[in-house]
């Protein structure tokens, strides 16, 4: 996937989204204002309550969206058979897009108005939202390969080394005498050996290169202990939350809440 599709993708997650929140709050702001009481007067009432026909349909989908999400993630992350199938960090990006959306019907099924058992299972999800997006930065932090494999950090150093060799073998430039340099003062060199802009541009995106791995083998230990410590919080909350979920269902089909079906 180059950069643009990437990006292209990302922004479509997040229109769409933004999109979803808008539709439905535009749909429903008047209802989800009122109180429990206020609200059985609402000409929307039975299409937006909990088991209304929008409500219910919201909640079956942000289910569905919530569990196809989290076990695709997790198929593609531990098990061989999908381990060639993508790039983990674009399963990661689609995992988190479709648990977000997925969060968005939910708080909208519950039209804002949750308590007992119900309540644990909301804030449970909150939880696991947020660690999600905590854990995404941590990941990112944390070198990787196209597939998806954690980088060691004797590896990390061998991609810095190779990046020193090629700017010293191709450009006579040694590293660690500029590292601490501006790019002005750079360029001011390059052009002095007669450099054209196209390499000009090379070595700076080589040099930025080598500006963050060592960033991150300075940090690469800490980010790997908090990405340990992350998922003390994440997976036992996403375990709750799954636990709630399927109770909530089944109850719900226990008296007979089916949707259209």
């Amino acid at each position: 996937m180059t950069v643009f599709v990437r990006r292209l993708t990302l922004t479509l997650y997040f229109l769409v989204i933004v999109i979803a929140i808008g539709v439905l709050t535009y749909i429903g702001l008047s209802f989800y204002k009122l109180s429990i009481e206020a609200r059985y007067d609402h000409p929307m009432y039975n299409y937006l309550k909990p088991s209304g026909l929008i409500g219910h349909g919201l909640g079956i989908i942000g289910t569905l969206l919530i569990v196809i999400g989290l076990f695709g993630y997790m198929a593609r992350k531990r098990m061989k058979v999908f381990s060639r199938v993508g790039v983990l960090k674009y399963w990661l990006e689609f995992h988190i897009f479709l648990c977000t959306l997925g969060t968005v019907f939910v708080v909208f099924h519950t039209s804002f108005k949750f308590g007992g058992i119900v309540s644990v299972g909301f804030w449970s999800l909150a939880i696991v939202w947020i660690s999600g997006v905590v854990g995404r930065f941590l990941y990112l932090q944390v070198p990787h390969t196209i597939e998806g494999r954690e980088l060691s950090l004797l590896e990390i150093k061998g991609m810095k080394e190779e990046l020193d060799l090629e700017l010293l073998n191709k450009y006579q430039i040694d590293f660690s005498q500029i590292k601490s340099t501006r790019f002005s003062k750079i360029k001011l060199e390059v052009i002095s050996k007669n450099i054209s802009g196209k390499d000009y541009r090379k070595i700076k995106k080589l040099i930025k290169n080598e500006l963050k791995i060592g960033r991150r083998i300075k940090r690469l230990s800490k980010m790997q202990n908090m990405l340990k410590h992350w998922h003390v919080v994440h997976l036992p909350f996403a375990l709750i939350m799954l636990i709630i979920m399927v109770i909530h269902v089944g109850i719900s089909l226990f008296f007979g809440y089916k949707w259209i079906f």
